[in-house]
């Protein structure tokens, strides 16, 4: 029994880790078969894994296919508006709470994170390393698990508006805004840093879907 559990979590977790990773992208069918014969694992707990990704809104159906969900217009503003608020309270319990070493590692991530201003992909991957730092940086367990829902959602979003021209300068610059907040201790303008940050960055995200929406419609 152990280790029929423990392939399902095998299996839920491989398959959720190919999502976030990009290996599986919104809009990709996802085939019993081929991910039991990718990951090694067999049939059942795989689709047992689908299973649970559906009722987790993950993956939806077409026909009789299961494929990658994606964010609506609708979706994607809900989603921004609970992390702003989630987000800007853990920047605002890290100034509080946030460990002199957690502070000269989230500098130190801002630093290294320069050298990737080329390369959206990594920089999309560290982001979200940031990010989690903050989260923990908080030390309050509840929070941590609720933005770890948020961010499994956001796995779910096609593109990075860090793909966006100048948006990884302009994000990095907002990164150490936050951090200075943070290492100041002053909670109200590092919850005011990560909401403008996030702000910023759907509006990006938003201005750039209508430009490449009006491209394919032209």
């Amino acid at each position: 029994m152990g280790d029929t559990r423990g392939a399902q979590r095998d299996a839920y977790g491989l398959i959720l880790d190919a999502i976030d990773s990009g290996v599986y992208r919104p809009g990709d069918r996802l085939v019993e078969s081929e991910l039991a014969d990718r990951f090694g694992v067999s049939r059942t707990p795989i689709r047992e894994a689908l299973q649970r990704l559906e009722t987790q809104s993950m993956l939806t159906r077409e026909g009789r296919s299961l494929i990658v969900a994606s964010l609506d217009h609708n979706q994607l503003a809900e989603l921004y508006a609970v992390r702003m608020e989630l987000e800007g309270l853990a920047g605002r319990l890290a100034a509080r709470h946030a460990a002199p070493e957690e502070i000269r590692v989230l500098r130190d991530m801002v630093a290294r994170d320069r050298g990737l201003v080329g390369d959206p992909a990594a920089l999309a991957r560290t982001n979200r390393m940031f990010h989690k730092q903050i989260h923990l940086a908080s030390h309050n367990r509840y929070l941590v698990q609720q933005l770890d829902l948020v961010y499994r959602s956001m796995a779910l979003m096609a593109t990075t508006s860090l793909a966006v021209e100048g948006r990884g300068t302009t994000a990095l610059d907002e990164h150490d805004a936050i951090v200075s907040a943070i290492e100041a201790r002053d909670g109200e303008a590092a919850a005011r840093a990560v909401k403008m940050h996030l702000s910023t960055a759907f509006e990006t995200r938003l201005k750039h879907d209508a430009g490449a929406l009006s491209v394919r419609r032209g």
